[in-house]
């Protein structure tokens, strides 16, 4: 899976953040993207409509830090994407209240529960795949998390955790290596079996 780097540069990006027009055209461009990356980490719909949400709210607090030379927008979209379902997890890990877990609820009706319940079934592959995972050594398993799962190329991967592309190949090739040693039974004709292992 690739993504288009779409965006149109710097400048759009960055008006985001106080221009409405601006940040309604950043948002249909990319609110796919950002659905995908949120379906394959959650397991309700509720989660995931909350964390489209505080991604775009994220992005736009951010808007004047994007770069072009660093990766598309889409690559920045999901670096903001990782550094906020850390922080939702460390919030979890604190048990949030639940006045806080209920008001997003109100905001779904029965259609977008199951726009959302259908999304979330159709990433359940990359859920599993992300499970599969999880064993691997932190820098490993971010870099196979965002070519595999997310569709990134390396060069964008290594843009979003900040490394070069060097060290972005070295670790991938690791986690291949790793991933295929521990989970030598799955099977190899899984479309997603076949993405963790091709060469990027």
């Amino acid at each position: 899976m690739r993504h288009p780097p779409g965006g149109g540069g710097d400048g759009q990006v960055a008006r985001i953040g106080e221009d409405a027009d601006a940040f309604e055209s950043f948002y249909r461009e990319h609110v796919d993207a950002v659905l995908r990356y949120a379906t394959r980490r959650a397991h309700d719909p509720h989660a995931a409509a909350d964390l489209v949400a505080e991604i775009f709210l994220a992005a736009v607090d951010a808007a004047s830090s994007y770069r072009e030379e660093l990766g598309s927008p889409v690559a920045w979209l999901y670096g903001i994407a990782r550094n906020v379902v850390a922080a939702e997890r460390r919030r979890a890990a604190r048990a949030l209240s639940a006045e806080n877990r209920l008001a997003g609820r109100r905001l779904l009706d029965g259609d977008d529960i199951a726009r959302l319940e259908e999304r979330i079934d159709a990433e359940r592959e990359c859920r599993a795949l992300l499970t599969r995972i999880a064993a691997l050594p932190p820098g490993q398993r971010a870099v196979l998390e965002l070519i595999a799962v997310d569709g990134l190329t390396l060069p964008e991967a290594a843009a979003v955790l900040g490394i070069t592309t060097v060290t972005a190949r070295v670790r991938l090739h690791r986690a291949r290596r790793a991933l295929g040693a521990v989970n030598g039974s799955a099977s190899p004709d899984s479309p997603r079996s076949v993405a963790v292992m091709e060469v990027r």
